[in-house]
């Protein structure tokens, strides 16, 4: 492989200036480096027995070198792949032999050095492609100038690079148990418990150890920094906003504000056009999201239940050891389960055009199964959900013809077909237990069990018209001839929209109430929508004091729906 040239500009530093001595490393002057920020970011010269952090673009290689001045010295060197596979090498090259001064101590020129180390490629030691933590260990290694080359060819990416001339005292990462293996002890719905063996460094040698734990959807990561690579890839990948510019159609998005299509398309192009002109932007990658990918960290504990995972999902599970004093990391063998499926619940028979009760847990889900006898050309399915709206599913052999959300009655037309089944799924609120009812029918014509109802079925009181003793309001009607029952009851001063919300239940009926309740029945409609609304004047009420009012309307069958009650309150003082 032809590999691109690299900067050699701290080749001098490490041949003249430092003077690294790696086999017999000062720990003094180890530690004055690591502190000594300016001296290793970004820098080419690699530190003896400290872990580096580096960043590659696409296609372009990077050099680190460092010194082994004694022969017979041990050596280890690991890289660490972050978020593509790279291919690295090592090689060693003679020290260059200072000729320029001829005893005089002066070095040479380092234009004159960096011909002396690229013109020689050097004895190559160990070469690697792919994307595993890999290491090269050498009992002895001879004196000379080291050189890591390494380089990514899919895309940019993140690495750590490790060496040390003491790899037996220093045991840098911890280490693995004879078995390194991740197992699953537990299996539920909802929960995966997970164990593994203990690392001998923290259980033995007694350093720090802490247990991470990495959670996915997609696959098992090699290392800790890959699945972090993953967990933060957002905006160092954005294209940075242009002067005059403050917010993208995005940011707007994001606060609440929602553009225009035409500011939209604008904003593109713009962003578009300035993209393709600069040849250093880079192409947006789309955060993974919060739930797609979890870290956590536990401790010291070495078995860990995973919890409030999606039923009949493949999850995978990585657990890391690291040592909490050097942030060094080691990767067991990492495992993948399924959660069971959700319990198989029982269907319920619908029976061609009687009504049928259903109540659903919160969040909770029920099935109906709805087998018409003869043929049929159509199916009439009603929905009555009598407290929160709950999502609606009807598939027809399998297929899905249905989706969408109920609040209050409807009604639905549904193709027939010889001998099909429908298969009703209803999915409950997230805000607590649904109550619904439920007709299918394949009759056609005749009087509809649940009474038409308008799209508002608000009750409005008129303010003008309230006195000490009595309220006025009115509701809107349909084109049907319904029955419409009043009641009326006295509420204490503290309550509230919250008590109006929790007792709204649309499928309780008349008969609930008591007698005392009740105002008045009357029969109404309209055949001129526009005209369709009736008012009542509710009198015998006591001054100061709050009521709480309900329209019932009652259907032909008898099955009623009620209408949004309203709280109300008479005059004090008239």
């Amino acid at each position: 492989m032809a590999w691109m040239c690299g900067c050699y500009g701290l080749v001098l530093l490490v041949l003249g200036v430092m003077g690294q001595k790696l086999p017999t490393r000062d720990e003094g002057l180890f530690q004055m480096q690591i502190r000594d920020k300016a001296l290793f970011h970004d820098s080419s010269v690699m530190p003896d027995g400290a872990e580096i952090s580096g960043y590659l673009f696409r296609d372009t290689p990077k050099r680190y070198y460092f010194v082994v001045e004694e022969d017979n010295t041990p050596l280890l060197v690991t890289v660490t792949p972050c978020d593509a596979p790279l291919e690295w090498r090592l090689t060693l090259q003679e020290l260059p032999e200072d000729r320029s001064g001829e005893g005089s101590g002066e070095p040479e020129p380092l234009e004159q050095q960096k011909q002396q180390v690229t013109a020689n490629e050097g004895t190559e030691l160990f070469t690697y492609k792919g994307n595993d933590v890999e290491s090269f260990i050498s009992t002895s290694s001879p004196s000379g100038l080291y050189q890591i080359e390494i380089i990514s060819t899919e895309k940019d990416s993140n690495f750590k690079i490790y060496s040390t001339t003491t790899p037996e005292s220093d045991q840098p990462y911890p280490e693995l148990p004879y078995d390194p293996r991740v197992d699953v002890t537990a299996l539920g719905r909802t929960t995966v418990t997970l164990a593994w063996k203990p690392t001998p460094t923290g259980s033995v040698l007694g350093q720090p150890i802490q247990y991470c734990v990495v959670i996915n959807k997609e696959h098992n990561f090699k290392s800790l920094c890959a699945a972090e690579a993953k967990m933060s890839l957002d905006d160092a990948f954005m294209i940075a906003p242009k002067p005059g510019r403050d917010f993208s159609p995005f940011d707007f998005a994001h606060f609440g504000f929602i553009p225009s299509e035409n500011d939209f398309n604008k904003d593109r192009s713009l962003t578009t056009n300035r993209a393709l002109s600069n040849k250093m932007s880079r192409t947006y990658i789309p955060k993974p999201k919060v739930a797609d990918i979890q870290k956590i960290c536990i401790g010291n504990k070495n078995i860990f239940t995973v919890t409030d995972l999606k039923p009949d999902t493949q999850f995978y599970f990585d657990v890391f050891a690291v040592n909490t004093g050097s942030n060094m990391s080691t990767a067991y063998v990492g495992t993948f389960a399924r959660t069971k499926e959700e319990a198989k619940q029982k269907t319920v028979e619908l029976k061609d055009g009687k009504v049928t009760d259903v109540f659903i847990k919160r969040k909770g889900s029920k099935f109906l199964r709805f087998a018409p006898v003869s043929s049929h050309q159509r199916v009439t399915l009603f929905v009555h959900a009598c407290l929160d709206a709950v999502q609606v599913q009807v598939r027809r052999d399998g297929k899905l013809v249905l989706s969408q959300n109920v609040e209050g009655v409807r009604q639905f037309q549904l193709r027939g077909k010889p001998k099909a089944k429908y298969l009703i799924r209803l999915r409950g609120s997230r805000k607590g237990a649904s109550t619904l009812k439920v007709l299918a029918s394949t009759r056609a014509g005749g009087k509809q069990p649940f009474p038409a109802l308008p799209e508002d079925t608000r009750i409005k009181a008129f303010d003008k018209l309230r006195t000490c003793s009595s309220v006025t309001v009115a509701w809107l009607g349909t084109q049907e001839r319904n029955k419409y029952c009043v009641y009326k009851r006295e509420v204490s001063e503290s309550y509230g929209e919250e008590h109006r919300r929790r007792e709204q239940n649309q499928c309780a009926g008349p008969e609930s109430r008591r007698k005392l309740e009740k105002v008045l029945c009357k029969y109404f409609h309209s055949a001129n929508l526009q005209k369709a609304v009736t008012t009542e004047t509710i009198t015998g009420l006591e001054a100061g004091k709050s009521y709480l009012l309900d329209v019932y309307v009652v259907g032909h069958s008898g099955h009623s729906v009620k209408y949004q009650s309203k709280l109300v309150k008479t005059r004090k003082y008239c």
